[in-house]
């Protein structure tokens, strides 16, 4: 399978290639997914913007489902029935009401001989393309909540716990779902409580490793709670909406949010990310 969109990271990979494996009944193991070869790639636009279930994966099925119609006419053939009597189940084409089927395999073998060619509509090979153009946006929702404690002698910030509740459309796989919540929430945690970029006077960055760069690990979070709902997204046949993005868009306003309302407490009426513990020292010896 060739996509025109790239992997980084999200899972693409075992995404895609599950929903190859449920419309085929193909085993994951034997499907093979080509991110960004632009040599053997028609047309992509890459990734960006949670859109790769949504725009990619439509087209992903639309392209299984040309490929079965190829390969069940060319079953037909093969078992001397009908085409509309052939019903595609666990990897095989069966007659129906019959016990006569051929494996998935044995018909892409014969596609690429000469049982692969017929008067009857048989064309050789089961390679199809399809393309995906949504006609409208998804609009995944959700709610986060974030607890800190802040230590109003050193302005060190610590966040408590942290839940989430998004709303994500059909998932193709909840667990990678799951961790892509995970790392957004974490990398807008990052951004709301410790990341940011310093420049001395003369504009040179002094903040250039990961040694002066602080970065959210381990030690500086909870677990993080996350539950979901679904209601199908109804601007493709997938039913499903962005993901990759819902902890980053979430994280920062929650965990800012709970700083400023913990720093209220104390007077402070304004406070901006991210929440240092030098910014939020001064910001309470200020008032």
């Amino acid at each position: 399978m060739f996509v025109g969109t790239h992997n980084h990271g999200q899972g693409h990979e075992t995404a895609f290639a599950q929903l190859v494996s449920e419309r085929t009944g193909l085993d994951l193991d034997n499907i093979e997914v080509v991110f960004g070869d632009t040599r053997r790639v028609q047309r992509g636009l890459g990734t960006f913007g949670s859109r790769s279930a949504v725009v990619c994966g439509p087209a992903i099925t639309l392209a299984c489902e040309r490929v079965i119609d190829k390969a069940r006419n060319l079953a037909a053939h093969m078992l001397e029935a009908a085409t509309s009597d052939i019903e595609l189940k666990d990897g095989h084409f069966t007659v129906a009401g019959t016990d006569h089927r051929v494996a998935f395999s044995a018909v892409a073998k014969n596609a690429y001989s000469a049982g692969g060619f017929g008067e009857d509509g048989r064309e050789p090979g089961l390679d199809e393309t399809a393309f995906h153009d949504p006609q409208g946006f998804t609009f995944p929702f959700g709610a986060h909540i974030a607890e800190v404690e802040i230590d109003p002698a050193t302005g060190v910030t610590q966040l408590i716990s942290y839940t989430a509740v998004d709303d994500l459309g059909v998932e193709i796989n909840p667990m990678i779902v799951e961790g892509q919540i995970h790392g957004g929430v974490v990398q807008g945690v990052g951004q709301a409580l410790m990341e940011r970029l310093c420049h001395d006077d003369t504009g040179q960055l002094v903040t250039g490793s990961f040694m002066d760069y602080t970065m959210p690990r381990a030690a500086a979070l909870p677990l993080i709670t996350s539950e979901r709902i679904a209601t199908r997204a109804q601007s493709n046949p997938l039913g499903a909406k962005g993901a990759g993005e819902a902890g980053t868009f979430a994280a920062p306003a929650a965990a800012g949010n709970a700083v400023m309302d913990a720093l209220a407490s104390a007077g402070v009426t304004h406070f901006d990310m991210p929440a240092t513990p030098l910014r939020v020292w001064q910001a309470l010896q200020a008032r």
